[in-house]
């Protein structure tokens, strides 16, 4: 009998230490209540309670969670219906609260976050929700952040997994995707075979002009060496003429010019009777010495002249014999 009392006291106390004892791991929260009332909150480590008086009323994590809200029909701006589903994350901060404040707070805050996803896709047409996705998501974590701090729950985010629009907006937005797709490829098309053309007449008009440049250099070469021709040519005129001068200065000149002179009549009226049928022949044409006579008589008034302005100016008077002019002739002789 006394071993058996031994052993039901044994078991009482293993009993009671179970019940009194409890360790709560790293980011959970216990709730305890004594008697049926809220007695308080255990963090992380080791605890004892009273026993038979205090019970764990709940257990609440304090990780973040993932909560899937189920996908729902919402009717846009446009009057498009559409399948939206999301994930929200959310994070228990105060377990009191999450334990009183609601029956179910995973529930509630998924119930309250389909609610404000019509509410927000109803301000949107269909394009609208595609390009505005993250103003969605800042709105649904606003509002039901809002709602849920009763509850103790902090809401720190929401994607919006999927938006599935009705097969028949799928198909128009397939045509005019395809159409978009050939619009930008024809306008492709046509940029570049307009900047091919673009590059064509520029490198017309490069060519032309290195054309007209290539040119203008020419005509300026040509120029410039028919220029520098006459400019020799001038000179060594000028320069033959005055050595013809000396020459007629010196001692049997005339002679000289009068013999050149006569050859040069014959052999000129020569090739004239060469290259004409018709020729018209002067009457003075025997008379040969009166042609080299007159031009002699030109000589003559020449060498007057050099002599004159080889002299000083005190030795020159009147007196000085002038040479008979020929008809038609002026002779300028300086004063």
């Amino acid at each position: 009998m006394p071993e058996i009392i031994a052993v039901g006291i044994a078991a009482f106390v293993i009993v009671a230490f179970f019940k009194t004892v409890r360790i709560v791991p790293q980011r959970t929260a216990f709730v305890i209540e004594r008697l049926g009332k809220y007695s308080r909150t255990l963090d992380a480590g080791f605890h004892v309670l009273v026993p038979f008086l205090d019970k764990v009323a709940y257990k609440r994590s304090l990780k973040e969670e993932a909560i899937d809200v189920p996908q729902q029909t919402c009717i846009t701006k446009d009057n498009v219906s559409i399948g939206v589903d999301g994930i929200l994350y959310l994070q228990v901060v105060d377990a009191q609260k999450s334990a009183y404040g609601i029956d179910n707070y995973k529930y509630a805050v998924a119930q309250l976050a389909q609610t404000t996803m019509r509410s927000i896709f109803g301000t949107f047409d269909l394009d609208g929700t595609f390009e505005a996705r993250e103003v969605i998501n800042s709105k649904v974590v606003q509002s039901v952040d809002e709602a849920s701090d009763p509850w103790g729950v902090k809401v720190t985010r929401y994607e919006v997994k999927d938006i599935v629009p009705p097969q028949g907006i799928i198909e128009a937005m397939e045509k005019q995707m395809r159409a978009e797709r050939d619009k930008r490829a024809e306008i492709a098309e046509s940029e570049g075979k307009k900047q091919a053309e673009i590059n064509r007449a520029d490198g017309k008009r490069q060519a032309m002009i290195a054309e007209s440049e290539g040119e203008k250099q020419k005509r300026i070469n040509e120029a410039e060496g028919r220029a520098a021709e006459i400019e020799r040519v001038a000179e060594a005129t000028a320069r033959g003429i005055a050595k013809v001068a000396q020459a007629i200065g010196r001692e049997g000149g005339s002679e000289a010019v009068n013999l050149r002179i006569a050859e040069q009549y014959i052999t000129e009226f020569g090739r004239l009777a060469k290259t004409n049928n018709t020729m018209i022949i002067p009457a003075t044409l025997s008379d040969v010495s009166g042609f080299v006579a007159a031009a002699q008589e030109v000589i003559e008034t020449v060498k007057f002249r050099q002599d004159l302005k080889s002299e000083p100016e005190t030795d020159r008077d009147n007196t000085k014999e002038i040479p008979p002019k020929l008809p038609g002739v002026r002779w300028d002789l300086p004063k």
